[in-house]
C-alpha cells in the first residue's frame, strides 16, 4: 500500500489536532486520535501514538494522560496563555476605544485560536462598555507600527493632521500642511494612543493623538530632540496633562478635603508630597499643565479644592469661574 504523502506530517497533524480539540475539560482517546488522523489522510495505531505522545513531551509539548474507567484520555495541560488570560485580553481589545470594531473582532478570532475550541467559545463574548465609542480610523493599527519603526531606527516622521467639522465630516488641520515631527515615544491615556515627540517647527515637546495622524511617512532624516528628552519621564508627563490637553507647566500647590486623598493618589501617584492643615484638609504640590481642563477637573470637586499658588493660576482660576457664571446670567 502507498505511502501517504501526509505521512511525513503526522506528527503536526496530531499537535494541531490536540490543541485545536483537547484541554482539561475534554480529552480524545487513542481510537478517537487515530480517526481524526486517517480524516487528513495519515495512518496511526495506538503503539505508533504512543511513542509520538513521548517524541512531542521530549519536544516541550504538555500532552497528559487520564484515565476514566477503563478508558486513557488525552489532552493537552500547559499552553502559552492559561484560559484567564486568554479572557483578559479579549476583554481588553473589545474594550478599547482605539481599536476599530473591525479590527477588534479579528484580533479575538487570532486570540481564539491559541485556545481549544471548547475554550474558544467562552471567548467569544462581547464585553458591554456603556457609550463606548470605537475609533473609525482603520490606520491606527498600522500606525502604531510605523512609529515604532521610526522609534527605533532614530528616524523623523511627517504627517497630516485632521479635526471634525460641524458636519461630523474629517477636515485637516493647518490647511493640509504636513507635521515634521522628532518621534521619541508612545502614551497610551484616557483610552488613546498618543505620540510624544519633538516638534521641528516650534523646537518643543508636543502630543498627537495616532488615531488622527494621516499619511505617516518614515523620513531618513535622523532625530532631534535629544537634549530635550534626556530627562523625560513618560509617566509624569502623562500625570501633568489633563485629558492629555496641552498647557505650560506650571508648580501648583492646592488645599484639598482629606476624603479626596485617594483620588489625587490615584491620579498623580503615592509619592505626591501630603502636608495635613487645619480642617481636615491637606496641601500638595504638583507639577500641572495648565489648561481649561485642569480646571474643569478641579470644579468637580466644587469646594473641596482650591488653588492656593501660584497667583497667576488662582487669577486664570477666577476668571475661568466668571466666565462661566455669565453664561447663566
Amino acid at each position: 500500500m502507498a505511502r501517504s504523502a501526509n505521512q511525513k506530517l503526522k506528527l503536526l497533524y496530531l499537535v494541531k489536532i490536540l490543541m485545536e480539540e483537547t484541554d482539561e475539560q475534554h480529552g480524545l482517546t487513542c481510537p478517537e486520535l487515530i480517526r481524526r488522523l486517517s480524516a487528513y489522510d495519515v495512518s496511526a495505531d495506538r503503539k505508533t501514538l504512543y511513542l509520538d505522545f513521548e517524541e512531542l513531551r521530549h519536544f516541550g509539548i504538555d500532552v497528559i494522560r487520564e484515565q476514566e474507567g477503563r478508558e486513557h484520555y488525552y489532552h493537552i495541560g500547559g499552553r502559552i496563555f492559561e484560559l484567564p488570560e486568554l479572557k483578559l485580553l479579549v476583554d481588553a481589545v473589545q474594550s478599547s476605544k482605539f481599536i476599530t470594531d473591525r479590527k477588534s473582532r479579528e484580533l479575538i478570532g487570532k486570540l481564539e485560536t491559541l485556545a481549544s475550541r471548547h475554550e474558544a467559545e467562552k471567548l467569544n463574548r462581547q464585553v458591554v462598555i456603556p457609550g463606548r465609542v470605537k475609533t473609525m480610523n482603520e490606520s491606527i493599527y498600522y500606525n502604531i507600527d510605523k512609529l515604532h519603526d521610526a522609534i527605533g531606527r532614530n528616524r523623523r516622521i511627517r504627517f497630516q493632521y485632521f479635526q471634525w467639522n460641524l458636519k461630523k465630516e474629517t477636515e485637516l488641520r493647518h490647511g493640509g500642511a504636513w507635521y515634521q515631527v522628532s518621534p521619541w515615544g508612545l502614551i497610551w491615556d484616557n483610552e488613546n494612543y498618543y505620540l510624544v515627540g519633538f516638534d521641528h517647527e516650534d523646537q518643543k515637546i508636543k502630543h498627537y493623538r495616532v488615531d488622527k495622524m494621516l499619511r505617516i511617512d518614515v523620513t531618513e532624516e535622523a532625530r532631534e530632540g535629544h537634549e530635550a528628552f534626556q530627562s523625560f519621564n513618560p509617566a509624569g508627563y502623562s500625570k501633568s496633562l489633563f485629558g492629555m490637553y496641552g498647557g505650560e507647566e506650571t508648580r501648583v500647590t492646592l488645599e484639598a478635603d482629606v476624603r479626596l486623598i485617594g483620588i489625587f493618589i490615584d491620579r498623580f501617584g503615592k509619592d505626591i508630597p501630603v502636608i495635613p492643615t487645619e480642617g481636615n484638609r491637606f496641601r500638595t504640590m504638583l507639577n500641572i499643565a495648565v489648561s481649561p481642563q485642569f480646571f474643569g477637573w478641579l470644579m468637580a470637586f466644587s469646594d473641596q479644592v482650591r488653588i492656593v499658588s501660584p497667583e497667576p493660576v488662582v487669577q486664570e482660576m477666577k476668571e475661568t469661574v466668571r466666565k462661566i457664571s455669565r453664561l447663566y446670567e
